[in-house]
């Protein structure tokens, strides 16, 4: 649940700010931050990081 408030914090912050100043890099801050979070959580995974990533998308 702390997870979403913070990306929902991150994400309404970041639209108020393109809104204001009117520049569009601030909306690509909220994915940058999911996927920094991704690659955080895929490196807490005991095994390797790229058995890891492929394990994932076999997945599919």
């Amino acid at each position: 649940m702390t997870t979403f408030l913070v990306f929902f914090i991150i994400t309404a912050g970041c639209l108020i700010l393109a809104l204001r100043k009117k520049k569009a890099f601030f909306l690509a801050i909220p994915f940058l931050s999911l996927f920094a979070y991704f690659i955080f959580q895929i490196a807490l995974v005991p095994i390797p990081f790229l058995d890891t990533v492929k394990f994932i998308f076999s997945l599919t």
